[in-house]
C-alpha cells in the first residue's frame, strides 16, 4: 500500500529557508517519478518539482531558489526551500504516479499525502 507523509512545513520570514520531506513507503521511490506540488488558497495546484533518478524539473517560479532530492536510504523526497517568498505560500503536497516518467499535471499521479503549510510572512 502507496503512503506518503509530508513534514517540515511553518512559518518563516521572507528571504528564509525550509525542508519539506515526505516519507514513503509501499514502493521504492527511486524507481518512480515523484514530485512537489503546491495549492495556495483559491488558486489552482501547481507542481514545484521532480525528480526521477538524478534527473530534476522545476517550475520558472521556484528555479534557482528551489532543489528537489531523494534520500534513496530513507525512501523519502526532499524539497529544500532557499530564499523564500510571501508567493510561495501554499500547501504543499508531494506525490506519486503509476509511471517512471515525470508528468506535469496533477492527474498524472495516483497517490498524495496530506499536504504540509508553508507561510512566509513578515
Amino acid at each position: 500500500q502507496v503512503f506518503l507523509l509530508e513534514s517540515g512545513g511553518g512559518s518563516v520570514q521572507p528571504g528564509g529557508s525550509l525542508r519539506l520531506s515526505c516519507a514513503a513507503s509501499g514502493f521504492i521511490a527511486s524507481g518512480r517519478c515523484m514530485a512537489w506540488f503546491r495549492q495556495a488558497p483559491g488558486k489552482e495546484r501547481e507542481q514545484v518539482g521532480t525528480i526521477l533518478k538524478t534527473s530534476t524539473h522545476y517550475a520558472e517560479s521556484v528555479k534557482g531558489r528551489f532543489t528537489v532530492s531523494l534520500d534513496s536510504a530513507k525512501n523519502t523526497l526532499l524539497l529544500q526551500m532557499d530564499s523564500l517568498k510571501p508567493e510561495d505560500s501554499a500547501m504543499y503536497y508531494c506525490a506519486v504516479g503509476d509511471r517512471a516518467e515525470c508528468g506535469r499535471i496533477e492527474q498524472d499521479y495516483t497517490y498524495w499525502g496530506q499536504g504540509t503549510q508553508v507561510t512566509v510572512s513578515s
